[in-house]
């Protein structure tokens, strides 16, 4: 081989490596994830939790929001023709938080007033604590998560430098990048799951707040019945 030949087979080599390196390194989302070690592992359980208690109690609530919009106006003719039996057997057929509630109203009739206000916002009120059972983890996935991915960028930055302390004078750019950018997925995998899990908690509140709604009218309801002059 002569010396030209030897040129021109430096050039090919040199010029294709040029161009390998010139050529973005792809990397897909799990690989990206994979780099942040066992913090992905436990947000990735968060966030199966996230949505396990949101699909859930998303059920649960939209069915405590529906009820027969004609369950009132029958309850008021059995009370006014005096079949509370009747009307006891339609709210045990209905099994919604408001046919509970009145329920136990319809059960105190003949004490106080008061007596079966109280007793009906009691119901009420356990029947919205069932509804919110699960709903405060999401709040405390939706605080912790950012949290955890941040400690999770710590422990890599911390990790990065031993690694960079140890190398001696082979420290080089390509090590520092790589360090940093290991360490950066965990907070973006732990504000993914922090931001979800906030908008998963805001739904789902709010969807409880309008059964609570539906609930104190359905309570005011009854009472006007009872206050009605027979």
């Amino acid at each position: 081989m002569n010396l030209l030949q030897i040129q021109q087979t430096i050039s090919e080599g040199t010029a294709a490596a040029a161009e390998a390196a010139a050529q973005p390194a792809e990397l897909s989302l799990f690989d990206l994830a994979a780099k942040g070690g066992w913090i992905m592992i436990l947000l990735a359980v968060l966030s199966l939790i996230a949505v396990y208690i949101f699909i859930e109690r998303f059920i649960t609530v939209s069915r405590a929001t529906k009820y027969d919009k004609g369950f009132m106006d029958r309850i008021r003719e059995y009370m006014k023709d005096g079949k509370l039996d009747s009307a006891k057997a339609l709210c045990r057929g209905n099994s919604t938080p408001i046919s509970r509630m009145i329920e136990k109203g319809l059960s105190r009739i003949g004490r106080p007033l008061s007596d079966i206000n109280s007793a009906i916002e009691n119901v009420g009120n356990l029947e919205v604590a069932k509804l919110e059972r699960g709903v405060s983890l999401l709040a405390i996935i939706a605080s912790a998560a950012p949290m955890i991915g941040f400690l999770g960028t710590v422990l890599g930055m911390i990790d990065a430098f031993f690694r960079m302390s140890t190398a001696g004078n082979n420290i080089d750019i390509v090590m520092l990048s790589e360090g940093i950018y290991k360490a950066m997925v965990t907070t973006v995998g732990g504000l993914i799951v922090g931001i979800i899990a906030y908008f998963f908690h805001a739904i789902i509140s709010n969807k409880i707040q309008k059964v609570v709604n539906l609930l104190e009218g359905k309570a005011t309801e009854f009472m006007d019945v009872l206050n009605e002059p027979a």
